[in-house]
Protein backbone atom coordinates (compact mmCIF):
# COMPACT_ATOMS: atom_id res chain seq x y z
CA UNK A 1 0.00 0.00 0.00
CA UNK A 2 2.82 2.99 0.88
CA UNK A 3 4.47 1.91 -2.57
CA UNK A 4 1.35 2.46 -4.49
CA UNK A 5 0.83 5.99 -2.70
CA UNK A 6 4.44 7.18 -2.92
CA UNK A 7 3.51 6.05 -6.83
CA UNK A 8 0.49 8.15 -6.91
CA UNK A 9 1.73 11.06 -5.55
CA UNK A 10 4.65 11.19 -8.25
CA UNK A 11 1.98 10.50 -11.18
CA UNK A 12 0.33 13.75 -9.41
CA UNK A 13 3.30 15.49 -9.44
CA UNK A 14 4.55 14.93 -12.53
CA UNK A 15 1.34 15.84 -14.21
CA UNK A 16 0.89 19.53 -12.15
CA UNK A 17 4.18 20.29 -14.31
CA UNK A 18 3.26 18.99 -17.40
CA UNK A 19 0.30 21.22 -16.82
CA UNK A 20 2.76 23.95 -16.09
CA UNK A 21 4.83 24.28 -19.08
CA UNK A 22 2.11 24.06 -21.12
CA UNK A 23 0.48 26.94 -19.83
CA UNK A 24 3.64 29.00 -20.10
CA UNK A 25 3.73 27.97 -23.48
CA UNK A 26 0.54 29.07 -24.39
CA UNK A 27 1.11 32.92 -22.30
CA UNK A 28 4.19 33.05 -24.75
CA UNK A 29 2.43 32.55 -28.28
CA UNK A 30 1.10 35.47 -28.85
CA UNK A 31 3.41 38.21 -27.14
CA UNK A 32 5.95 40.27 -28.63
CA UNK A 33 9.86 40.11 -27.93
CA UNK A 34 9.90 43.64 -26.01
CA UNK A 35 12.88 42.83 -23.42
CA UNK A 36 10.29 42.05 -20.47
CA UNK A 37 9.46 37.65 -21.42
CA UNK A 38 8.15 37.53 -17.80
CA UNK A 39 6.36 34.42 -16.82
CA UNK A 40 4.24 36.56 -14.82
CA UNK A 41 3.85 39.39 -16.19
CA UNK A 42 0.42 41.41 -17.37
CA UNK A 43 -0.14 41.32 -21.07
CA UNK A 44 -0.70 45.41 -22.71
CA UNK A 45 -2.59 44.46 -25.99
CA UNK A 46 -1.59 47.42 -29.21
CA UNK A 47 -3.99 48.25 -31.96
CA UNK A 48 -2.51 49.17 -35.00
CA UNK A 49 -2.62 48.82 -38.87
CA UNK A 50 0.95 47.56 -40.25
CA UNK A 51 0.41 48.80 -43.73
CA UNK A 52 2.31 52.35 -42.80
CA UNK A 53 5.96 52.14 -43.38
CA UNK A 54 8.49 53.26 -41.08
CA UNK A 55 5.77 53.23 -38.86
CA UNK A 56 4.51 50.03 -38.81
CA UNK A 57 4.58 46.82 -41.81
CA UNK A 58 5.03 43.45 -41.96
CA UNK A 59 8.33 41.97 -42.79
CA UNK A 60 9.59 38.66 -43.25
CA UNK A 61 12.54 38.52 -40.87
CA UNK A 62 14.26 35.14 -40.59
CA UNK A 63 11.39 32.94 -42.28
CA UNK A 64 8.73 34.64 -39.79
CA UNK A 65 5.87 37.01 -41.06
CA UNK A 66 6.48 40.17 -38.24
CA UNK A 67 5.17 43.44 -37.43
CA UNK A 68 7.92 46.08 -37.17
CA UNK A 69 8.66 49.52 -37.57
CA UNK A 70 9.26 52.61 -35.03
CA UNK A 71 5.90 52.76 -33.61
CA UNK A 72 6.23 49.11 -32.97
CA UNK A 73 9.64 49.86 -31.28
CA UNK A 74 8.10 52.75 -29.04
CA UNK A 75 5.08 49.88 -28.22
CA UNK A 76 7.88 47.73 -26.68
CA UNK A 77 9.28 50.28 -24.94
CA UNK A 78 6.21 51.29 -23.07
CA UNK A 79 5.40 47.59 -22.13
CA UNK A 80 9.20 47.41 -21.10
CA UNK A 81 8.43 50.15 -18.63
CA UNK A 82 5.50 49.17 -17.44
CA UNK A 83 7.10 45.43 -16.44
CA UNK A 84 4.45 44.05 -19.34
CA UNK A 85 4.16 41.63 -22.46
CA UNK A 86 3.23 42.95 -25.40
CA UNK A 87 0.42 41.78 -27.95
CA UNK A 88 -0.25 43.35 -31.03
CA UNK A 89 -3.50 43.53 -33.31
CA UNK A 90 -3.23 43.84 -36.72
CA UNK A 91 -6.10 46.02 -38.06
CA UNK A 92 -7.58 48.21 -40.48
CA UNK A 93 -6.91 52.19 -39.58
CA UNK A 94 -11.22 52.75 -39.26
CA UNK A 95 -11.34 50.30 -36.55
CA UNK A 96 -9.16 51.27 -34.30
CA UNK A 97 -11.04 53.76 -32.17
CA UNK A 98 -13.47 51.21 -31.69
CA UNK A 99 -11.64 48.18 -30.69
CA UNK A 100 -9.56 51.21 -28.07
CA UNK A 101 -12.99 52.54 -26.87
CA UNK A 102 -14.73 48.86 -26.36
CA UNK A 103 -11.78 47.29 -24.30
CA UNK A 104 -9.98 45.45 -27.03
CA UNK A 105 -7.27 46.76 -27.17
CA UNK A 106 -5.02 49.13 -24.43
CA UNK A 107 -3.47 51.85 -26.55
CA UNK A 108 -3.53 52.60 -30.44
CA UNK A 109 0.07 53.49 -32.27
CA UNK A 110 -0.40 53.74 -35.97
CA UNK A 111 0.38 57.23 -37.44
CA UNK A 112 -2.16 58.60 -36.10
CA UNK A 113 -3.19 62.67 -35.59
CA UNK A 114 -4.69 63.78 -32.27
CA UNK A 115 -7.82 65.76 -33.98
CA UNK A 116 -10.59 67.26 -32.14
CA UNK A 117 -12.96 64.82 -33.35
CA UNK A 118 -11.04 61.53 -31.90
CA UNK A 119 -10.17 63.37 -28.83
CA UNK A 120 -13.89 63.60 -28.23
CA UNK A 121 -13.80 59.58 -28.89
CA UNK A 122 -10.30 58.50 -26.78
CA UNK A 123 -7.43 60.57 -25.01
CA UNK A 124 -3.85 60.80 -26.64
CA UNK A 125 -0.69 60.88 -25.10
CA UNK A 126 1.99 64.05 -25.81
CA UNK A 127 2.85 64.27 -29.31
CA UNK A 128 5.67 61.89 -30.68
CA UNK A 129 6.54 62.48 -34.27
CA UNK A 130 5.77 64.72 -36.90
CA UNK A 131 5.79 64.48 -40.58
CA UNK A 132 4.91 65.88 -43.93
CA UNK A 133 2.23 64.87 -46.00
CA UNK A 134 2.85 63.84 -50.02
CA UNK A 135 0.86 63.41 -52.97
CA UNK A 136 2.20 59.73 -54.80
CA UNK A 137 1.53 59.77 -58.68
CA UNK A 138 2.29 57.74 -61.35
CA UNK A 139 5.63 58.57 -62.66
CA UNK A 140 4.78 59.21 -66.22
CA UNK A 141 2.16 61.57 -64.85
CA UNK A 142 4.50 63.69 -62.36
CA UNK A 143 5.01 66.39 -64.64
CA UNK A 144 1.02 67.10 -64.85
CA UNK A 145 0.60 67.52 -61.01
CA UNK A 146 3.16 70.46 -59.67
CA UNK A 147 0.40 72.52 -57.92
CA UNK A 148 -2.38 71.29 -55.72
CA UNK A 149 -4.73 73.56 -58.20
CA UNK A 150 -3.66 71.02 -60.93
CA UNK A 151 -4.96 67.98 -58.37
CA UNK A 152 -9.01 69.21 -59.01
CA UNK A 153 -11.40 66.86 -60.27
CA UNK A 154 -8.40 63.90 -60.15
CA UNK A 155 -9.44 60.33 -58.97
CA UNK A 156 -7.76 59.76 -55.45
CA UNK A 157 -7.14 56.06 -53.73
CA UNK A 158 -6.89 57.56 -49.74
CA UNK A 159 -6.76 55.55 -46.52
CA UNK A 160 -10.69 55.55 -45.16
CA UNK A 161 -10.64 57.42 -41.72
CA UNK A 162 -7.22 58.99 -42.17
CA UNK A 163 -6.45 62.37 -42.34
CA UNK A 164 -5.32 62.29 -45.72
CA UNK A 165 -9.07 61.51 -46.38
CA UNK A 166 -9.51 64.92 -44.88
CA UNK A 167 -7.66 66.69 -46.91
CA UNK A 168 -8.54 65.23 -50.38
CA UNK A 169 -12.03 66.33 -49.85
CA UNK A 170 -10.83 70.07 -49.77
CA UNK A 171 -9.79 69.96 -53.55
CA UNK A 172 -12.81 70.62 -55.58
CA UNK A 173 -14.57 68.19 -57.47
CA UNK A 174 -11.70 65.01 -56.30
CA UNK A 175 -13.17 61.73 -56.95
CA UNK A 176 -12.12 59.76 -53.56
CA UNK A 177 -12.49 56.31 -53.54
CA UNK A 178 -11.49 55.17 -50.16
CA UNK A 179 -9.70 51.98 -49.36
CA UNK A 180 -8.42 50.23 -45.97
CA UNK A 181 -5.06 49.52 -46.95
CA UNK A 182 -2.00 51.27 -47.96
CA UNK A 183 -1.08 48.40 -50.19
CA UNK A 184 -4.13 48.26 -51.99
CA UNK A 185 -3.85 51.98 -52.49
CA UNK A 186 -0.84 51.29 -54.42
CA UNK A 187 -2.13 48.59 -56.25
CA UNK A 188 -5.34 51.03 -57.70
CA UNK A 189 -2.48 53.73 -58.63
CA UNK A 190 -0.64 51.10 -60.61
CA UNK A 191 -3.70 49.47 -62.28
CA UNK A 192 -4.76 52.91 -63.46
CA UNK A 193 -8.28 52.92 -61.42
CA UNK A 194 -7.26 55.93 -59.36
CA UNK A 195 -4.75 59.14 -60.67
CA UNK A 196 -3.25 59.98 -57.05
CA UNK A 197 -3.14 59.10 -53.36
CA UNK A 198 -1.99 61.67 -50.83
CA UNK A 199 0.36 59.97 -47.85
CA UNK A 200 2.91 60.66 -45.05
CA UNK A 201 5.82 61.76 -46.93
CA UNK A 202 8.24 58.79 -45.09
CA UNK A 203 5.39 56.20 -46.02
CA UNK A 204 5.30 57.25 -49.14
CA UNK A 205 9.02 57.03 -49.90
CA UNK A 206 9.26 53.65 -48.40
CA UNK A 207 7.07 52.38 -50.87
CA UNK A 208 8.46 54.06 -53.90
CA UNK A 209 11.64 52.27 -52.89
CA UNK A 210 10.55 49.54 -53.59
CA UNK A 211 7.25 49.78 -56.15
CA UNK A 212 8.56 50.73 -59.26
CA UNK A 213 6.39 53.38 -61.87
CA UNK A 214 5.07 55.39 -58.98
CA UNK A 215 6.44 59.05 -58.11
CA UNK A 216 5.62 62.12 -55.54
CA UNK A 217 4.71 64.66 -57.36
CA UNK A 218 6.01 68.34 -56.56
CA UNK A 219 2.32 69.09 -55.67
CA UNK A 220 2.09 69.77 -51.38
CA UNK A 221 -0.77 69.76 -49.67
CA UNK A 222 -1.34 72.76 -47.36
CA UNK A 223 -2.20 70.93 -44.18
CA UNK A 224 -1.26 72.05 -40.85
CA UNK A 225 -1.32 69.35 -37.85
CA UNK A 226 0.58 68.89 -34.57
CA UNK A 227 1.84 65.39 -35.51
CA UNK A 228 1.30 62.16 -34.01
CA UNK A 229 -0.04 60.15 -30.55
CA UNK A 230 -0.85 57.52 -28.71
CA UNK A 231 -4.43 56.54 -28.52
CA UNK A 232 -5.85 55.59 -24.92
CA UNK A 233 -9.19 54.94 -24.15
CA UNK A 234 -11.25 57.89 -22.47
CA UNK A 235 -10.49 58.69 -18.58
CA UNK A 236 -7.27 56.31 -18.78
CA UNK A 237 -5.16 58.41 -17.18
CA UNK A 238 -3.13 56.50 -15.41
CA UNK A 239 -1.94 54.86 -18.87
CA UNK A 240 -1.42 57.96 -20.63
CA UNK A 241 1.36 59.15 -17.75
CA UNK A 242 2.81 56.05 -17.89
CA UNK A 243 2.98 56.52 -22.01
CA UNK A 244 4.15 60.31 -21.75
CA UNK A 245 6.93 58.96 -18.74
CA UNK A 246 8.04 56.71 -21.49
CA UNK A 247 7.94 58.77 -24.16
CA UNK A 248 10.16 61.71 -22.50
CA UNK A 249 12.59 58.91 -21.41
CA UNK A 250 13.16 58.11 -25.03
CA UNK A 251 13.00 61.75 -26.33
CA UNK A 252 15.79 62.79 -23.69
CA UNK A 253 18.18 59.49 -25.21
CA UNK A 254 17.53 60.67 -29.30
CA UNK A 255 15.86 57.06 -29.58
CA UNK A 256 12.89 58.35 -31.29
CA UNK A 257 15.32 59.29 -34.38
CA UNK A 258 17.04 56.88 -34.10
CA UNK A 259 13.88 54.14 -34.09
CA UNK A 260 12.82 56.07 -37.60
CA UNK A 261 16.22 55.70 -39.14
CA UNK A 262 16.19 51.94 -38.26
CA UNK A 263 12.88 51.30 -39.69
CA UNK A 264 13.24 53.49 -43.04
CA UNK A 265 16.23 51.31 -43.57
CA UNK A 266 13.99 47.99 -42.69
CA UNK A 267 11.59 48.92 -44.93
CA UNK A 268 13.91 49.42 -47.67
CA UNK A 269 15.09 46.18 -48.00
CA UNK A 270 13.39 43.58 -49.74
Amino acid sequence: MKKWGILTVCLMLAGSMLAGCGDKNKEGASTADNGSNQANAKTIVLGTSADFPPYEFHKMIDGKDQIVGFDIDIAKEIAKDMGANLEVKDMDFKALLGELSSGRVDFVISGMTPDENRKKEVDFSNNYYKAEQAVVVREKDKDKYKTMQSLEGVSFGIQTGSIQEDIAKTIPNAKITGLGKINDIIMQLNSGRVDASIMEKPVAEAFLKNVKGLAIADAVPDYQEDGYAIGVKKGNQEMVDQINKTLDRLNTEKKIDQFVSEASDLAAKK
